[in-house]
């Protein structure tokens, strides 16, 4: 996790300004709790837990955050920036050349998104469906980036005879984040039944680049390790799973 931008107004609870050394604490708070995450259901975290993964006392924490969920949504907000990656990767060449290879970038970025922030998205999409609205209103920040650029592109390229997903381009791309989130958040449970990551992200390209081209993938393409699996009838313990947990391995790759 990079460290917090040098012109960012950062105040202690009690409304102080924290110099060089206070600053590396609370960011240091901030990086033990998203490693808590992973592994840990957020309403277990407690204050201590996180003080203590941290090297400091609860008493310190205090000065920079008010609760866990501070902390929470301290990690959420940096969702908002993350999201200017796969904004840019849709906002890429759709042209009858480059547009499938454009695709596939959209999705395993996406999907490398996710990865990447997973256990904090488990919690805001968690927080969002029971209500709350900060944790919606970040999600929305979040996936408004992405959405809103797809829906640029969409009526850029389907500006003569429209997108066959639709004539609103912003509900297409809206349908169509939605799908890219979904997907990528029940990774593993698709490959608990025997779906390769590599047949969610070719398949996921395929209806992308119909939508945003109006033309069908090219001849021939596909992304590797999304050929034909033998018939299944039931869930395949592990579903490569593990394998996909590898921070070395691409989407495609897993």
């Amino acid at each position: 996790m990079a460290d917090a931008p040098t012109t960012e107004i950062i105040e202690t609870t009690d409304g102080r300004v924290p110099g060089r050394r206070g600053r590396a604490t609370r960011q240091r708070l901030v990086e033990c709790t998203a490693e808590l995450l992973v592994a840990t259901p957020w309403r277990s975290i407690k204050v201590i837990d996180i003080a203590r993964e941290a090297g400091t006392s609860p008493a310190t924490f205090y000065q920079y955050f008010e609760n866990v969920e501070a902390v929470i949504t301290v990690l959420a907000e940096e969702l908002v920036e993350g999201a200017r990656v796969p904004a840019a990767l849709i906002g890429g060449d759709w042209s009858v050349d480059a547009s499938w290879d454009t695709a596939v970038a959209v999705v395993e970025g996406f999907m490398d998104y996710w990865e990447r922030n997973r256990a904090v998205l488990r919690v805001v999409e968690l927080t969002t469906v029971e209500g709350d609205l900060r944790f919606q209103g970040l999600r929305v920040r979040a996936l408004n980036a992405v959405t809103v650029t797809l829906a640029r592109v969409i009526a850029e390229q389907s500006s003569t005879s429209g997108s066959p997903a639709g004539a609103d381009p912003m509900a297409a791309a809206g349908t169509l984040i939605a799908m890219l989130a979904q997907v990528a958040g029940h990774r593993y449970g698709f490959e608990f039944w025997g779906i390769r990551t590599a047949s969610l992200v070719d398949s996921q390209a395929r209806l992308l680049h119909w939508s945003v081209t109006g033309r069908p993938a090219p001849d021939g393409a596909g992304v590797p390790g999304a050929e034909s699996p033998p018939p299944r009838t039931g869930p395949v313990v592990g579903g490569g799973a593990a394998a996909a947990r590898s921070p070395k391995a691409s989407p495609a790759q897993r």
